[in-house]
């Protein structure tokens, strides 16, 4: 339960609808913060109590800012936005840090494949370049950025799935559920303890 005193965070959630965002929708909702997730369609998410839907993308910085509008921190899950194209993820961030600058929010939560970053010879020269922009763009930001690397995706999870980790599972799908409640829980304490800041984090699970 939450006191009077506990800060109650409004996350936009770009990216949602895939395995990782929907265990982060369970976690932010179960510690009673409310999520805004911006979609293409507002009748892709059931109704759910602290979950508000807004139309929207990141095709350019009026998207990016009217998504983030309202929030207090915002999270971009980089591999449901634009699977396999760097390129199109840079445009994202691009856009992403444009519309954020336009208002008072500074908080951002970025995963990608950020492991680049640590072993540049597994990766192709155009990831290299465009992860080296996107990072360039971020430190010459007024944001309070996290890179976070992307855990591996799970098909067919949804958030009822992370609403009951210990409940009966089709088999193999317990230990990706639950290191991906895991991977969210620590993104979320990430906003509530407020760390990390302008730092690259692999959540080793």
């Amino acid at each position: 339960m939450k006191n009077a005193e506990t800060y109650i965070l409004k996350v936009t959630l770009f990216g949602a609808l895939s395995s990782l965002g929907s265990a982060l929708m369970a976690e932010l909702l179960k510690r009673q913060h409310e999520v805004i997730v911006i979609v293409d369609d507002l009748n892709q998410l059931a109704p759910r109590p602290g979950l508000h839907c807004k139309h929207g993308g990141l095709k350019d910085a009026d998207q990016a800012e009217q998504g983030a509008a309202g929030s207090s921190a915002v999270i971009c899950l980089l591999p449901a936005l634009a699977p396999d194209d760097p390129r199109e993820q840079l445009h994202a961030v691009h856009a992403l840090v444009d519309g954020m600058s336009r208002t008072t929010i500074r908080r951002l939560l970025l995963v990608g494949d950020f492991s680049v970053l640590e072993h540049p010879d597994g990766h192709s020269e155009q990831h290299r370049q465009c992860i080296g922009h996107m990072v360039d763009l971020l430190q010459r930001s007024t944001l309070q950025w996290t890179l976070i690397n992307a855990p591996q995706a799970v098909a067919g999870l949804g958030i009822e799935h992370f609403h009951h980790t210990h409940g009966t599972l089709e088999p193999g799908l317990a230990e990706p559920l639950q290191r991906l409640a895991r991977v969210a829980a620590g993104m979320v304490d990430t906003l509530e303890l407020k760390l990390h800041h302008s730092e690259h984090v692999n959540f080793v699970l």
